[in-house]
């Protein structure tokens, strides 16, 4: 069966047309392959098909409100029995996982049908999808830029209508920065809303959140019903939710006090385009009635970056180690990327001490945003400083991490800031850039509050909709 119209539907679109019988399942996991054969050659968003495992899953699919939707998992903590999880590393063996991630069974339970798993830097460090392992990733809006970073291959992939919908992961803006690269909605929910269980009890002191990208808010909404809540033995948990996110969207926002930033921390004026989408977005949501205004956190010149590499750098150590234990051996010449080797030695360079000196600075960073969130509901920034960077401009042959990382300081200014405090935020593909990308506008919220994110989220989905905006190639 041919499905012409497959990428107009969103993944709650067609799961009801699975229970209304319009079509099977194992019809949907074969359009959704054909597509994947088709297009992948020019993404690289799928660096491991999994069709058996889908069409297998596709005959009795879980039912939840995602059932027989064709999805993919991403090449991070993504784990499910019998497959590899390399990300990107050629360090990391091809070992299958011995069990699902907790993640995992929740996405299965939704009732999806996994294809595959998407691109990935090497190890997650970078705001764009080049390794040497996968190779670049590439935009589906201009094959010359990135999709971002690091979930952009679930990005791609989802943005080219391959699937609604794709796991995603972000420890440093690893959803939002690619939902903004490639015109979708990625929210990272609240540290711990969703858990990592069983292989890890937080991520770089709680910087991890695992979520999905989706092209709608109801899609997002959904499917973090789906997964969210703790498991026993999970170091600690999020707020309570009330209800379900999915029934949110339904409910207007009462008036909220917004606050909006044109600069960044340092005080630098962003990207045209950044700056002229979220002045539109401001001047939007005053249209609907909101208490709008110019402010930011009160956050030094070199934050969040001054905490970023170090901890980063660190986390790697250990990851790096803790592969090499399993092994029985360290990493060969060639199978880490120069950039990757580079930052592993600083990691190895920082002591506990240090390390967790760094942990009470994070957490000082967190009380001044706390004290910020008090004033407001939503605090509304470009998601990055510019629009999405062409392919190359990081360099993962070079060596000296301050060097690399370089083009990427004062690109993402407010992505791992969020990270840090543990706040929601979610980026929505609401703006594009006078050359044709998309510019996403990153909206956070207070400490568990992903209620109020899914409101205002709908509200201007329906006033500023983005439906049918996404790159017809690709069709």
């Amino acid at each position: 069966m041919s499905f012409p119209d497959y990428a107009s539907y969103d993944g709650l679109g067609l799961a009801e047309l699975v229970r209304k019988g319009d079509v099977s399942p194992g019809e949907l996991a074969e359009e959704a392959i054909a597509r994947i054969e088709k297009h992948n050659p020019a993404l690289n968003a799928v660096v491991l098909k999994l069709y058996d495992l889908g069409r297998e899953m596709a005959k009795a699919p879980a039912d939840g409100p995602f059932s027989g939707v064709p999805f993919l998992l991403k090449d991070a903590f993504g784990d499910i029995a019998g497959y590899p999880t390399r990300l990107a590393s050629r360090f990391r063996a091809e070992t299958p996982a011995k069990e699902d991630a907790v993640l995992a069974k929740r996405f299965k339970a939704s009732g999806i049908t996994i294809l595959g798993k998407t691109n990935v830097p090497e190890f997650t460090l970078l705001p764009t999808t080049e390794s040497t392992l996968y190779g670049p990733a590439r935009n589906p809006w201009n094959l010359d830029h990135s999709t971002g970073g690091s979930s952009g291959g679930s990005a791609a992939a989802v943005a080219a209508g391959l699937v609604p919908m794709a796991h995603a992961n972000d420890s440093g803006g690893s959803i939002r920065i690619p939902a903004s690269s490639c015109g979708l909605v990625g929210l990272k929910p609240t540290r711990a809303r969703t858990s990592l269980g069983p292989d890890y009890g937080d991520v770089l002191s709680g910087f991890c959140h695992e979520h999905v990208v989706t092209r709608t808010v109801r899609d997002s909404a959904a499917m973090l019903d789906c997964i969210h809540g703790n498991e026993p033995g999970d170091p600690y948990m999020a707020p309570p939710v009330n209800g379900n996110f999915l029934d949110e969207l339904k409910k207007k926002p009462a008036k909220l006090r917004i606050a909006f930033s044109k600069k960044n921390p340092a005080g630098a004026f962003l990207h045209a385009d950044c700056v002229k989408g979220v002045e539109a977005v401001a001047k939007q949501l005053a249209d609907l009635g909101h208490e709008v205004a110019e402010a930011a956190p009160p956050l030094n010149a070199d934050e969040p970056g001054n905490l970023f590499l170090p901890l980063w750098a660190a986390w790697l150590a250990s990851e790096i180690e803790g592969e090499a234990a399993r092994r029985g051996r360290g990493p060969k010449d060639d199978e880490l990327e120069p950039l990757t080797r580079g930052l592993w030695e600083v990691g190895k360079s920082v002591s506990a001490a240090q390390y967790l000196m760094l942990v009470k600075e994070a957490q000082a960073l967190t009380r001044r945003v706390a004290g910020f969130m008090q004033q407001y509901d939503v605090w509304l920034t470009p998601t990055l400083a510019a629009p999405p960077i062409p392919l190359g401009l990081i360099n993962v042959n070079e060596p000296d991490p301050i060097a690399a990382f370089a083009p990427a300081v004062d690109y993402v200014p407010f992505t791992p800031i969020q990270n840090i405090t543990g706040q929601p935020a979610m980026s929505l593909p609401l703006c594009m850039s006078e050359s044709g990308l998309p510019v996403g506008m990153m909206f956070s919220a207070r400490f568990g509050d992903e209620a109020t994110l899914f409101r205002i989220a709908a509200q201007l989905e329906e006033a500023m909709p983005w439906k049918g905006r996404h790159p017809h190639v690709w069709n």
